[in-house]
């Protein structure tokens, strides 16, 4: 069954969801990201996706000190994203207790660098954040474009070894509007066995049924969840399904 990662995004120390990664779109949902993230885990949740957003716009983490809170107080796999541009940074991020390291700008932008930390610090623990503006990865908080296609890094990564990618299709990211099946269509029948995971736009529950019947195995979702388009009970019942 395919696994659903609830989403925390944090600014300042709280929990919030941005529209089309607009930092002036911000809405806040909670005060404490610690008790939204027990909150998923009551629920079944095994995978919680966190991105440091202060962190992605400053260029090395800052809530840090929140990764390593959630960590250490749930049962909760933290993959973790936002200003992870150093090895110091994606270190720090798996000292603090992260499970996997999402690694954005430096991996469209430094794509030889990236590699080097896939390789040492192992498949398992890095993952390729591929935003993408009208098809193009857009780096840095999303705020500039970035110099390769989404496929040339692809093809050069998972031969190195990458496991994991997070596709987000930007101009969908909170807006509840559906995911953007064609691309992972495109994607899966380019990158046979590559483990994409859906980001962006999810709904309700039949988005993910639909993207399960595609052959994804993880979808993340956010606003869908904070404004009851996915319930409580709905995310317990899918977390059951093995």
């Amino acid at each position: 069954m395919i696994k659903v990662i609830p989403a925390i995004d944090i600014i300042e120390g709280r929990c919030v969801r941005l529209s089309q990664g607009n930092y002036n779109a911000c809405k806040v949902y909670s005060g404490n990201p610690l008790e939204i993230a027990k909150e998923f885990e009551g629920c079944g949740t095994e995978l919680l996706h966190i991105v440091d957003l202060d962190g992605a716009k400053a260029s090395s983490p800052v809530n840090l000190a929140l990764l390593e809170q959630i960590a250490s107080k749930t049962t909760l796999k933290c993959e973790f994203g936002g200003g992870i541009k150093s090895w110091d940074s994606l270190s720090d991020a798996l000292s603090a207790g992260a499970y996997r390291v999402i690694c954005g700008s430096i991996a469209c932008n430094s794509p030889e660098l990236f590699i080097e930390w896939l390789l040492s610090a192992g498949a398992e623990k890095v993952v390729f954040g591929a935003d993408l503006k009208n098809g193009v990865p857009a780096v840095n908080g999303w705020l500039e474009d970035g110099k390769n296609s989404i496929e040339s890094l692809l093809e050069e990564f998972i031969g190195a070894g990458l496991k994991n990618t997070i596709v987000t299709d930007i101009s969908r990211d909170g807006m509840l509007n559906g995911p953007s099946f064609d691309l992972y269509g495109k994607l899966m029948g380019e990158f046979k066995g590559h483990n994409f995971i859906a980001s962006g736009g999810i709904s309700g529950i039949g988005d993910i049924h639909k993207l399960h019947e595609m052959g994804i195995r993880e979808v993340i979702a956010g606003k869908a969840i904070y404004e009851g388009h996915i319930t409580k009970a709905q995310l317990r019942e899918l977390n059951s399904m093995k």
